[in-house]
């Protein structure tokens, strides 16, 4: 965890543990006072840790397989009643978290009573993504899931168990949902390789959502082994979204999408991560408003050799595909500044992960240039000095002046030091977590990253 209090300027702040955890922590989720993290495995039990530095308790462990009156919850995919949790989200007053598992359900928890409260089991396959639809109310639900689904519940009438309506649209799994906090709109991600919006008046009802056959429309397609070929992708002929955001690619995890915030962007933009190691932000009307190279900022991490200016590890796959990858999982955008930070798998067979801190311009495109790269840092932001000497190295080696032919006089550079034009914009800033870049700043931001 991270004070971001400066969003440019991050401070460590502590390191909590999974002590049960399976192969990896899938989600997690700070509390609206900052208070505490609620963070997941492939397992039924969740994680609550304080945020306070100085608390260094063990987190307290909240068993979702639980239901009221002490009852345990079906036999799930991991022996007896447990089964893996994908995704977690505190509730707009902190009382409650919603999780969606692997068993194809979704449990709602009360913090308070230390109990499972509710839990919705319509999904046919795994439940990948899950959020409560307004900030101001628990009642609204929305649950992505790899049946290719967007249910929307309300839990003011559930007396038959029924979702109040579905989102048909996706023709392979959804791997993240995000409500933009009205109510009204959310966003999801598919591995049909789109995003789309849906508005709440535009749902399908269940009457409708029962007589048809949502395994017709789908591949079975394996995001985690392959490209989606594009010759799969068909518009599903019951799509109720709004609008279908496409170019980015949602492969290897479930990669997630936002809505911007209102405070530093006035809510004009949705964006995602994507497995090409970029971060793709999109106009509301679909178009591309620019993207982000995590990628590109997390060139000079890689082991070279300065004599040769050749990277280590740019080996090539006998298929030819290059073994040094980076592949953006998600992406936050600040609320109050125009900064955003970007967490992707990262290195040798994305063996790796880094997070990266970078800054946007919405007005810039024709001034759009690369940065000078920023200093390294590991996980509790100490300097990694491999990587800032050799940083340091680059930079002395691409400042010497080079003589060009007299006719390329704009590119001229003399031995008396002149240089090509600096670019005014810095679109990338650099990097966090395992490096990172922090450029002066004096702009406020309280939280814990």
């Amino acid at each position: 965890m991270y004070d971001t209090s400066n969003p440019f300027e991050w401070k460590y702040y502590k390191t909590v543990d999974y002590p049960f955890g399976q192969w990896t922590i899938t989600d997690a989720s700070l509390s609206p006072d900052n208070r505490f993290l609620a963070y997941t495995s492939i397992r039924n039990l969740v994680c609550l840790a304080p945020t306070d530095p100085v608390d260094t308790s063990d987190p307290a462990i909240l068993d979702l397989s639980i239901l009221p009156g002490g009852r345990a919850g079906r036999r799930g995919l991991y022996g007896s009643s447990h089964f893996g949790i994908w995704s977690i989200r505190f509730s707009g007053d902190g009382r409650e978290i919603v999780a969606g598992t692997s068993d194809h359900s979704v449990i709602v928890y009360d913090l308070e009573t230390r109990q499972s409260v509710l839990r919705l089991q319509n999904h046919e396959d795994d439940v990948n993504a899950v959020c409560f639809g307004d900030k101001s109310s628990p009642h609204i639900l929305y649950s992505g899931s790899d049946d290719t689904t967007l249910r929307v519940w309300d839990r003011r009438s559930m007396g038959d168990g029924r979702e109040a309506g579905v989102f048909m649209g996706h023709t392979e799994g959804l791997t993240y949902v995000d409500s933009k906090g009205d109510g009204r709109y959310v966003i999801s991600n598919g591995k049909d390789q789109t995003m789309k919006l849906w508005d709440l008046r535009k749902l399908m009802t269940t009457a409708k959502f029962d007589t048809l056959d949502i395994g017709r429309y789908t591949s079975g397609f394996d995001y985690r082994f392959e490209s989606y070929p594009s010759n799969y992708y068909e518009p599903h002929p019951h799509d109720c979204s709004v609008v279908t955001f496409r170019g980015h690619r949602v492969l290897k995890t479930l990669i997630r999408c936002h809505f911007s915030p209102p405070g530093s962007t006035n809510s004009r933009y949705v964006y995602t991560g994507s497995e090409d190691g970029k971060v793709y932000v999109y106009n509301l009307d679909a178009t591309l408003a620019g993207t982000i190279d995590a990628g590109h900022a997390t060139v000079d991490t890689r082991p070279q050799d300065p004599d040769i200016f050749t990277t280590a590890y740019e080996v090539r796959s006998r298929s030819g595909e290059m073994m040094w990858r980076t592949c953006v999982r998600d992406a936050s955008w600040h609320p109050n500044a125009p900064v955003l930070a970007a967490t992707s798998w990262n290195g040798w067979g994305l063996s790796t992960g880094t997070c990266t801190l970078h800054t946007w311009n919405d007005s810039a495109a024709e001034d759009e240039g690369d940065p000078p790269v920023g200093r390294s840092y590991d996980c509790k932001l100490n300097p990694v000095p491999e990587f800032n000497q050799f940083k340091d190295t680059i930079s002395r080696i691409r400042s010497r002046p080079v003589e060009r032919a007299p006719m390329n006089d704009e590119f001229e550079l003399c031995s008396a030091g002149r240089r090509p034009p600096t670019p005014s914009r810095s679109k990338l800033a650099f990097l966090i977590a395992l490096h990172l870049h922090r450029p002066a700043s004096d702009t406020s931001y309280k939280g814990v990253f």
